[in-house]
């Protein structure tokens, strides 16, 4: 339901006006959803090509570990600018100038032939793709009432879990057709600039664009968010960023989102070089390494509703860790079957594909509804854009990790560590499930 105000009452809208609204959300939610599986086209790319750079310049993983991990310091970089700047300027608008920056540095990208210069241009490509997610929650915060959070942030998280899914499989394709690696970056840009001329017609910012004066009404009473920026409609960025950094829960976000990221970063860039290494054909690796993000839709959906309907107090955090819990097991699997001389790469796919299930739902959770549950809409941006910073330091860390891990100890070692790291990350979310029901039972 929207309103008007006059007067500080809400006023229902007419229901002709009501009709055209719910419209224009149902548009710029498909344009969220879709448009960021867009930028996992120019995205995913990466990892998919590293087996054909491998092959064409002799590159060893250490070497694309370079590529992989500082552009994803460029990115984490971008997440701390870029997140508090859609606050500032606004959700769409950032989310689209993200997506022309990718279009463009994929294509020089194609162009390049050196070490050096892919790793320079790969920066800058991240630093604009770090652009979406921020404006994306920004603007979904826009849109919808705070209790359906969970619901929407996991219907709407599944496009960077699909657009994983979508870049590689798109990336297989075009490898089993004979394209070279250049094309691995061509082809995305060009599907990119048709989703972004659909994406600027069919979006607006929020509810005010459409009707002046406009705002979201709340489906259930008494539901808010945790952090209060005062009374200010608009708060400026440097109270919205000391409310939520003076928060407990916030910074223990902070460090769920490091370890997770970490987890997920090694999985997502590396999965299609590791079952190459394994012994599969390169479009083979790429096209069976799309099980990890593929079950993770599957995670990510299961756990937003479930969260929504049925988490006590608000405690979404009690669901992350069980299943993280079962990760554990999974990535344990993993070097165990790794290790062998002659690997069941059919028990490798299913503890892939669980492992995306396990982890790419509780990954979701802290840029997502729970950045929504405690910063609104208000500080959605730069609330998104810390914990996504904080997390894709560790990203980086581990993309190069894993890189220098595998070619002196092999795989085996490298997803025995994150079994290590995933144990931490159940101490993590289940410390933030404490923390969750102790302010529940203070009236916090």
């Amino acid at each position: 339901m929207f309103y008007t105000l006059e007067n500080n009452q809400k006023i229902p809208l007419a229901e002709a006006d009501n009709l055209r609204l719910v419209r224009w959300r149902l548009s710029t939610f498909w344009v969220m959803l879709v448009g960021y599986m867009g930028y996992y086209l120019c995205r995913g790319n990466l990892s998919a090509a590293f087996p054909l750079l491998a092959a064409e310049f002799g590159y060893s993983n250490t070497q694309l570990g370079l590529i992989a991990s500082l552009s994803e310091i460029a990115y984490a970089a971008g997440k701390f600018i870029n997140g508090p700047l859609a606050d500032k300027i606004g959700g769409r608008r950032i989310f689209l100038i993200g997506m022309v920056g990718a279009i463009f540095w994929n294509i020089i990208f194609s162009l390049s032939a050196s070490l050096a210069v892919f790793i320079v241009v790969w920066c800058c490509c991240r630093y604009f793709l770090s652009m979406g997610w921020g404006g994306l929650t920004k603007t979904i915060g826009n849109w919808y009432p705070s209790d359906r959070n969970g619901t929407v942030m996991g219907l709407v998280s599944i496009n960077f879990q699909f657009g994983g899914v979508v870049a590689t499989l798109f990336a297989g394709f075009l490898v089993f057709q004979g394209v070279g690696w250049q094309g691995l970056f061509i082809y995305p840009a060009l599907v990119l600039s048709v989703i972004w001329v659909w994406s600027y017609f069919s979006s607006r910012s929020d509810p005010g664009d459409v009707i002046p004066g406009v705002i979201v009404g709340k489906s259930k009473p008494g539901k808010k968010q945790i952090a209060d920026f005062g009374d200010k409609t608009k708060p400026d960025i440097k109270t919205i960023l000391k409310t939520l950094l003076g928060m407990n829960i916030y910074r223990q976000l902070l460090l769920f989102s490091f370890l997770t990221t970490l987890l997920r970063s090694v999985f997502f860039i590396w999965t299609p070089k590791f079952l190459f290494d394994m012994g599969l054909g390169a479009s083979s690796a790429i096209l069976n390494s799309a099980i990890f993000p593929l079950l993770g839709v599957i995670g990510t959906i299961l756990i937003g509703w479930y969260t929504d309907h049925y988490a006590k107090n608000g405690d979404r955090a009690r669901m992350m860790w069980m299943m993280l819990s079962c990760l554990v097991i999974c990535v344990l699997a993993i070097a165990y079957l790794s290790a062998s001389a002659n690997p069941n790469f059919n028990l490798i796919l299913v503890f892939l594909g669980a492992s995306g299930f396990f982890l790419l739902g509780p990954y979701s959770m802290p840029a997502g509804c729970l950045t929504l549950d405690i910063a609104g809409a208000k500080g959605a941006g730069s609330g998104t854009g810390i914990i996504d910073g904080i997390g894709y330091i560790g990203g980086a860390i581990a993309a190069f990790s894993a890189g220098v891990m595998s070619d002196f100890l092999g795989w085996s070692q490298v997803f025995l560590v994150l079994s290590g790291f995933a144990f931490i990350s159940v101490l993590s979310a289940y410390s933030m499930s404490r923390q969750f029901q102790k302010m529940a039972a203070s009236g916090g």
